[in-house]
């Protein structure tokens, strides 16, 4: 054994050629381990990547069927042609998506309540008609019945104490319905829903500040105006039986006074004249039986023939001479408590009233106001 390494003698030994076929086999099966490894790896490479096309050629799809499930239908932008949607009083939000699909300005009432619950004041929309827009997004719906320029309204105001052709003419030229129309309108007193013992709509188109929606008639504008005033008269509680004196009565005090704090006492006057059977006698029915609109009244003008001739007929005149308004209304139910017989324009210009109780205060204060229509010639 001299002169042999270890090696020689494992080699020669009858173990040495198995256990080198046995480290040959297994880095076979190590190099095989390895191949697999990068073949599996291969393979899900492969497939991630045939995952992700796959998921960018069905996204659509998906996203498709998703948003019929989740997120309704809308248009985008602010719209294309133009178009009207009148919104009924009392008209819920569902009502309101309804109507807004059917005119073609949503595409989907579940937008559009989406959008409404999302924007703040969209609970506070307004019945009336609208200026909108085919094709509208949902959120610039919204927006638009929310602005107060998008209603489409016109907007007339009658000053308290006009007179029934005065309203009527403010009316047509405020809002371009036909005077004729009016005219006729105003005629039809059964119409406008006037007591039958009433002839005559003076009086009863209430003075305020009206907003009338397009294609408004003459009819329901003026039905409006006397619901107006029966409304009016029902909260300050008077009586059906009593409403035409008192509009007759107030109408003076508003013809008469220029300033509210004066109307209480000018009431008082006409009641107590009233009372003790003395001729009212007003200008200002002397000027409604003429159609005058001027302070100074005539000698001819004093012997017109006329009920509303309050300085030849005792009593109240037939009816109203203007529109009175709530002021006046109240002055007439409650006159301020006083002996007063007399009142004078002392000062037409500034609006001035003076009160007397004898004839001879009241001839100063006429003196006055001579004196005031010298100065104002015509007037």
């Amino acid at each position: 054994m001299t002169g042999m390494s270890l090696s020689d003698v494992v080699n020669d030994s009858p173990q040495g050629p198995r256990r080198r076929s046995q480290r040959a086999a297994e880095k076979r099966r190590k190099r095989r381990r390895r191949r697999t490894w990068v073949t599996a790896l291969i393979l899900v490479g492969g497939l991630a990547a045939a995952g992700a096309g796959a998921w960018l050629g069905l996204r659509p799809l998906v996203s498709s069927i998703t948003s019929s499930f989740g997120a309704p239908d809308d248009y985008k932008g602010s719209g294309t042609t133009p178009v009207e949607v009148r919104i009924p009083p009392g008209a819920t939000g569902t009502k309101i998506a309804a109507l807004l699909v059917d005119a073609g300005v949503v595409k989907s009432a579940k937008a559009y309540l989406n959008a409404a619950d999302d924007t703040p004041g969209s609970s506070g929309i307004q019945f009336g008609t609208y200026a909108l827009k085919k094709q509208m997004s949902a959120q610039a719906a919204v927006q638009a019945l929310i602005d107060p320029s998008s209603r489409e309204l016109k907007k007339v105001t009658i000053p308290e104490g006009s007179r029934v052709p005065t309203i009527l003419a403010a009316v047509a030229k405020a809002t371009g319905i036909p005077r004729a129309q009016l005219d006729a309108a105003a005629k039809d007193t059964a119409a406008l829903g006037l007591p039958a013992s009433v002839k005559n709509a003076e009086g009863y188109l209430f003075p305020a500040t009206y907003d009338v929606e397009p294609h408004t008639s003459a009819g329901d504008l003026l039905r409006e105006m006397v619901a107006k005033t029966e409304d009016t008269l029902g909260e300050l509680g008077v009586p059906a039986g009593d409403q035409h004196r008192v509009l007759t009565l107030a109408s003076l005090v508003q013809a008469e006074g220029r300033h509210p704090e004066d109307f209480g006492k000018i009431a008082r006057v006409l009641t107590n004249r009233l009372d003790k059977g003395i001729p009212l006698q007003l200008d200002t029915t002397i000027h409604y039986a003429t159609g005058k609109y001027t302070v100074q009244t005539t000698n001819a003008d004093l012997a017109v023939n006329s009920l509303y001739n309050t300085y030849t007929h005792k009593g109240l005149p037939p009816g109203p001479i203007g529109s009175p308004g709530s002021e006046a209304l109240r002055a007439a139910i409650n006159p301020t408590q006083g002996p007063w017989m007399y009142f004078v324009a002392t000062d037409p210009t500034a609006g001035t009233t003076e009160f007397a109780v004898t004839e001879a205060d009241f001839m100063k204060l006429k003196a006055k106001y001579d004196k005031w229509q010298k100065a104002h010639p015509g007037q």
